[in-house]
């Protein structure tokens, strides 16, 4: 114990007093807290610019123009004339859309007949042609449906019935978890669990390159259980070390944060930290292995830069899991914040407990067995080898 409580301290020391570390575990997380949510503030896309084409010009036309502009996702920005003069606006951007109403689309609805509208929506930016899209269709079929039960109460018959025969199963949308339908809400309870992983994997990657590490007894050659016993009490002291560091860092991005971007939470606070205990130890765990594999600072940050994009492709919440090749979703599981991200989104989020995420919170624990494992093994070697004294070399 004496042993792991040195291990602690000093580590503890390096982590405060080597300026490349600080300012990746405790300045980067600051400012990730700071800046990465502002993008995403508004929760949703809204009043994406468009155009209207009405070639009708009647009643009707103006009223669906009316009401799609009246959706809080669009904006009616321009009524131009003909489908070229809309095109050279969306080519401008200053549209991302345009609405066609064909000529005769009230007398057509009038008769009963079909009367189709187009929308030409810029699909290269997804999120716009979500909104441009669900807008447009929601209005139309409103619209649709209004004329419809008033060309069947003109023919004698009666309201409840008309309504019934136009819209016979309505459809009533419940946003569960996300009632905003908001894009915070899906990616920042994901991102914030990368990010944590990002800043202390780097971390411990540096403070097992930087020089200033645990001191290994040189010497001559020891017993193997000796040499067992302070290769476990290193790793353990080095991940409590880093466990007490990003104590408070842990609780400020999972619950502060949440808390104060408006991100809804159902889970308890106790759940939360005990789902978030062996993803900190599992990250520890294999930063010990990123900086044994790489053992010069400037790699860690050049190999970081690198995959930092790898691994937030995948986390699964920019692409769905399931679609992943199923060797690319094993290869996923081996990094904590896969499990992760599942298990932490379901206990804040949905309110899920202990026992509905054991999968994950098992497999998280299975991560820290194996990874300190193999950072122990390591340990081990280094010690043996620094032990064993150096052959003396014959003299001719």
């Amino acid at each position: 114990m004496t042993t792991v409580l040195a291990v602690f301290r000093n580590e503890i020391g390096r982590l405060f007093s080597l300026r490349p570390v600080v300012s990746v575990v405790v300045v980067a997380a600051a400012v990730y807290a700071v800046f990465y949510p502002q993008p995403y503030l508004n929760e949703a896309l809204r009043k994406v610019p468009i155009a209207v084409v009405d070639q009708d010009r009647t009643q009707a036309s103006r009223e669906l123009a009316r009401l799609v502009d009246a959706t809080p996702d669009v904006a009616v920005a321009q009524v131009l004339p003909d489908v070229p003069t809309a095109q050279r606006e969306v080519y401008a951007r200053s549209v991302f859309g345009i609405l066609l109403i064909p000529r005769h689309f009230e007398r057509d609805l009038l008769h009963g007949r079909t009367s189709p509208i187009a929308l030409y929506a810029d699909a290269s930016y997804f999120l716009m042609y979500q909104r441009m899209n669900g807008a447009v269709t929601a209005v139309s079929r409103t619209l649709g449906t209004s004329f419809e039960v008033a060309r069947l109460v003109g023919l004698g018959v009666d309201l409840p019935v008309a309504e019934a025969a136009t819209d016979p199963m309505p459809f009533i949308p419940v946003p569960l978890f996300n009632p905003q339908g908001g894009y915070a809400t899906y990616i920042l309870p994901a991102a914030l669990v990368l990010i944590l992983q990002q800043t202390l994997l780097i971390g411990v990657g540096l403070l097992g390159t930087l020089p200033g590490g645990a001191a290994i007894a040189v010497g001559t050659s020891r017993r193997f259980g000796d040499l067992a016993y302070e290769s476990i009490a290193t790793v353990a002291g080095k991940l409590l070390a880093y466990l007490a560091a990003e104590a408070l860092i842990v609780a400020t991005y999972l619950i502060g944060l949440p808390y104060l971007y408006g991100i809804p939470r159902l889970g308890s606070v106790a759940t939360i930290l005990a789902f978030a205990l062996p993803f900190t130890l599992a990250v520890g765990a294999l930063g010990l292995l990123v900086a044994a594999a790489l053992r010069k600072p400037l790699a860690v940050q050049l190999v970081f830069a690198a995959i930092g994009l790898p691994f937030f492709f995948l986390a699964g919440f920019a692409w769905p899991a399931e679609a992943m090749p199923l060797a690319v979703r094993w290869v996923a599981k081996l990094l904590p914040s896969t499990l992760a991200i599942d298990g932490l989104v379901d206990v804040a989020q949905l309110g899920a407990s202990l026992s509905d995420v054991r999968g994950e919170f098992l497999g998280l624990w299975l991560l820290v067995a194996v990874y300190a494992s193999i950072a122990v093994v390591i340990e081990f070697n280094n010690r043996r080898r620094a032990s064993t004294p150096a052959p003396v070399r014959g003299t001719s």
